[in-house]
């Protein structure tokens, strides 16, 4: 396939900008990188593989890039509650931290992405290279912790309103793995990645949604699993408990837009990733908002304007 510039500077889903804050991240490494990604056999696959993929990475604890993880299951209270929420502390077998800074900084929101890929990548893509989010949500439901979520990583990119340091900083990043929009040819549904790679036929209508309107230039989305609703439901409330996160949700069509630059700054709440940059997809109308507004906020559902 032609690689475009953005194809080029997009890994996974994530924005890796060329500048100092990247810690040297360069076009050659990029092309690569991006190269490999594609070319992975643990990344082309269709939907009805996905399962055995992410059971694979929770009995073997290696990613895509080979590197070895240690799984650990833990179950931790929601305060305030009597819920409880299971999730897996996944690190490095060799100690290593270098994708995130450990410096405790202030959160005031929590910022929702889908990956554009599947787990095994989306674990090795999100440990290197200083940007990475604390969460990975995979489609079987199991929420995957990479480090504290008091500790901060790079997650929002550098053209995201309010600075990309100063924003991520202050969001706790959370990774929906997805393979996002999709391409219709002929009957069968294939990733941005490749017009060769099918993600699965229009008939398999369980694995994709078709919008009524083209959102950011897509009309068809992969689906996220009702596991995956859950967890991203239990973690919201486990985090806004834990930090003293307003349950703050914006209204539609708002969510779906990008915010002002004061807006973005003074919002305490749920955002996405389009809600700081124009060039994003994750997330948009395809995702079922009120499954999980509903159990974050139980009988009460809050929405403010942006």
């Amino acid at each position: 396939m032609t690689l475009s510039c953005y194809c080029l500077k997009q890994i996974n889903g994530l924005i890796l900008d060329n500048n100092s804050e990247k810690q040297g991240v360069n076009e050659p490494e990029l092309r690569l990188a991006f190269i490999n990604y594609i070319t992975s056999d643990s990344q082309i696959m269709k939907a009805s593989a996905i399962a055995n993929h992410e059971n694979s990475f929770q009995s073997t604890g290696l990613d895509s890039d080979g590197k070895k993880f240690i799984l650990t299951d833990g179950t931790f209270k929601i305060s305030g509650t009597e819920e409880t929420i299971q999730i897996m502390n996944c690190v490095r077998d060799n100690g290593d931290k270098s994708f995130f800074y450990p410096e405790e900084t202030f959160k005031k929101k929590i910022a929702l992405h889908f990956t554009m890929g599947y787990l095994k990548g989306d674990i090795a893509t999100l440990t290197k290279q200083y940007v990475s989010v604390p969460f990975v949500i995979g489609r079987n439901g199991l929420i995957y912790n990479l480090f504290a979520s008091k500790y901060w990583s790079y997650h929002l990119g550098k053209t995201a309103v309010g600075g990309n340091t100063p924003m991520s900083k202050e969001c706790v990043g959370i990774e929906i793995s997805n393979i996002g929009p999709l391409k219709l040819i002929g009957n069968n549904l294939v990733t941005t990645y490749s017009d060769t790679d099918v993600y699965c036929t229009t008939a398999e209508t369980e694995f994709y949604t078709r919008l009524n309107s083209k959102y950011r230039g897509y009309d068809y989305y992969a689906t996220y699993t009702n596991a995956q609703y859950e967890a991203i439901g239990k973690l919201i409330k486990f985090l806004c408990a834990k930090y003293n996160i307003p349950k703050n949700f914006l209204f539609e069509p708002d969510r779906y837009e990008i915010m002002t630059e004061p807006g973005f700054k003074n919002f305490s709440g749920i955002v996405t990733h389009v809600n700081c940059r124009t060039d994003k997809t994750d997330i948009g109308p395809a995702f079922e908002w009120e499954k999980v507004i509903n159990m974050v906020n139980s009988l009460e559902i809050r929405q403010v304007l942006a």
